[in-house]
């Protein structure tokens, strides 16, 4: 179910910028900010992209730098 949300003292250049990315697309404000705010909640926060970088790495094997290094100095050659 839809709520409401208020976001009070938005400067007006911020305001404005966004009505006109709005009206750009031919949308009104509130279409354009729902939107946005529906994309924002789809996409992982960065401390959530951060900790599913780490858990797949866990699944990783284990590198050992001199081979790392090894590796890298030979191909360029």
């Amino acid at each position: 179910m839809p709520v409401t949300i208020t976001i009070r003292s938005v400067p007006d250049e911020v305001r404005d910028e966004l009505a006109a990315r709005a009206s750009r697309g031919g949308q009104s404000l509130q279409e354009y900010l729902s939107g946005e705010l529906e994309a924002l909640a789809a996409r992982p926060s960065a401390l959530e992209a951060l900790m599913r970088a780490r858990m797949r790495a866990r699944t990783y094997p284990p590198l050992d730098t001199a081979e790392l290094l090894a590796d890298l100095d030979a191909d360029h050659r």
